[in-house]
């Protein structure tokens, strides 16, 4: 933190500055209205439209404005007073680019180097090279001496610091649209399934009074002088019953235990927050043991408890040793959530042949060149039985919060599909619906 007599030297020190620069009442006016203006436009695409306005409203001079691409890192042209809509996003000709100081090009234009903060930089959601976000070509140059470049670089000078300043807000305002995001994330696979414990505890405590009556039992045949064989066979049986059902519980909390541990590292990896967004950490895995099966066996006992049968005869997802490279945890999500969903809507349906059927099943098929020529897709399926989702529904299945009209009476927030697409998303993948014979088949696609 600064002190009290630096801030004022600084203000000192820029005070005979704007002596020396000896800016005229024009060039003062059009840094002022710049300045006041910047406050007004929240959009980044009305500021970079300010920018090339200025030194045209002011100096009648015409302006490019190319600024640094986020997902790229290249330099595009953003904004322009000669057909202001038309011809952008294209880089700039070989003759423009940075430089140390304002130059003058071969096209009579007069180029500025946008800079960012330098002591900032690190702090920029991407990576640049020497501070450089952009470049402020004006032309026509020919009349443009000296001090009009001095102004004009104090001028790149002001839009550089009000682009990093406006990038360094977006970057905060993803990070906390991303923490929501996150929090919701938590909520809907790990808190929520988690809720399963008490099942898993209320059970586990009736077994261990079943345990303690034993023990009573036992305890009142010793005690005699001549135990009944028979009672001691009951006993015995039942202890083996309760030690088996114990064996079964500790099976299920372990490998619920082993399942939200997986989810919770997965979600809260610290690169996560550092970068504002989920990240992957792959590595090879068999999808059909490592994750497509382990998650069923969590759902399994619901899937019967509700009726609905599991049908993978057609699965079509082999046992190879090594078929896909995923990031575990969040495809493990992806499947607990569409068996998650499945458990909830899935519906009895009467086949063609008049037959009653109630069933889950899921599947894995080749497409080919399905993200071009030579790139194959694999394709990931999860059918339900039921009614079809309303056609005009269908487009807003993966949306943040949307729940469609048959879901209205179920438990949920909208959020498990959302987070199915931006996990497939980061893998290069797509997500999608299609209503099939019978039902419903939500499926993903990565490249294979």
């Amino acid at each position: 933190m600064a002190t009290f007599k630096y801030i004022l030297d600084r203000i000192e020190s820029k005070r005979n500055d704007f002596r020396q620069y000896n800016f005229t009442q024009t060039e003062s006016s059009a840094l002022a209205t710049f300045f006041d203006l910047s406050q007004e436009f929240d959009s980044i695409e009305d500021f970079y439209k300010l920018c090339v306005a200025i030194p045209k409203i002011f100096f009648n001079l015409e302006t490019r404005l190319y600024i640094i691409e986020q997902r790229t890192t290249n330099i595009t042209l953003v904004a322009q007073t000669e057909g202001p809509d038309q011809g952008l996003h294209v880089p700039p000709p070989p003759e423009v680019g940075p430089a140390d100081r304002p130059y003058h090009a071969d096209n009579d234009s007069l180029v500025l180097t946008i800079r960012g903060k330098k002591f900032l930089i690190s702090q920029l959601p991407f990576k640049i090279s020497n501070d450089v976000l952009g470049l402020l070509e004006v032309y026509p140059a020919k009349e443009l001496g000296p001090h009009h470049e001095l102004f004009f670089e104090k001028y790149a000078n002001r839009i550089g610091f009000n682009i990093h300043n406006r990038f360094l807000v977006e970057k905060n305002v993803e990070h906390l649209r991303f923490i929501r995001s996150l929090v919701a994330d938590i909520e809907h696979n790990v808190i929520v399934p988690n809720m399963v414990y008490k099942l898993f505890l209320r059970r586990l405590k009736g077994k261990i009074a079943k345990n303690a009556e034993i023990e009573k039992n036992l305890a009142e045949c010793a005690g005699r002088e001549e135990c009944d064989r028979d009672l001691v066979k009951r006993i015995l049986s039942e202890m083996t019953d309760v030690n088996q059902s114990l064996n079964e519980e500790f099976g299920n909390i372990e490998r619920h235990y082993q399942n939200m541990t997986l989810f919770l590292e997965t979600l809260l990896r610290r690169s996560h927050f550092d970068q504002g967004r989920l990240t992957l950490r792959t590595k090879p895995c068999n999808m059909k043991k490592d994750v497509v099966q382990l998650q069923l066996e969590r759902y399994a006992e619901q899937f019967r408890d509700m009726g609905i049968a599991i049908d993978d005869r057609l699965s079509g997802i082999p046992d190879e040793e090594v078929i896909s490279v995923v990031d575990v945890g969040l495809i493990s999500q992806v499947y607990a959530n569409l068996f998650s969903n499945a458990l909830k809507y899935t519906q009895e349906v009467v086949t063609d042949s008049g037959e009653r059927k109630k069933y889950m099943s899921y599947g894995r098929e080749v497409i080919r060149d399905f993200f071009g020529p030579g790139r194959n897709g694999v394709k990931y399926n999860v059918f339900t039985t039921g009614a079809h989702i309303k056609p005009e529904e269908r487009g807003e299945l993966f949306q943040e919060e949307y729940r469609g009209s048959n879901s209205l009476n179920k438990p949920g927030t909208g959020h498990g599909l959302a987070f199915i697409r931006n996990a497939v998303e980061i893998h290069g993948g797509v997500v999608g619906y299609e209503a099939t014979q019978y039902g419903n088949n939500f499926y993903f696609i990565f490249p294979e």
